[in-house]
């Protein structure tokens, strides 16, 4: 039983972190992304991209189920450098797949 400790904490936590928009390191993530994309995206561009994503999130955050949120939350900190946009849209593809047509052998709206 103490070794499932750890997995109890953890799952109980990635729940919580889906109940409110997370807290992301923007500077270390837009750092990141300047140096990946060359001169063309600069630092600056890439905050305000993140700041206007958050602020979206926390606009819309109760509009996702919290599996979506959960789920999007765990994709977009995959990386060293997780992002507000990432999530975002993580966030807004898996409303979209809630509009698809079911599939007739599945049942379901997933491809």
């Amino acid at each position: 039983m103490p070794a499932l400790l750890p997995i109890i904490l953890t799952a109980s936590n990635i729940v919580l972190a889906a109940d409110a928009v997370p807290k992301f390191n923007i500077e270390l993530t837009c750092r990141a992304a300047a140096e990946a994309s060359g001169p063309d995206r600069g630092v600056r561009t890439c905050q305000r991209d993140e700041d206007e994503a958050r602020v979206k999130l926390e606009q819309d955050w109760t509009k996702y189920t919290a599996v979506q949120r959960t789920g999007c939350v765990r994709f977009a900190g995959l990386g060293s450098t997780p992002s507000y946009v990432e999530l975002l849209t993580c966030l807004e593809m898996a409303k979209e797949v809630e509009t698809l047509p079911k599939d007739p052998l599945t049942g379901s709206g997933r491809p």
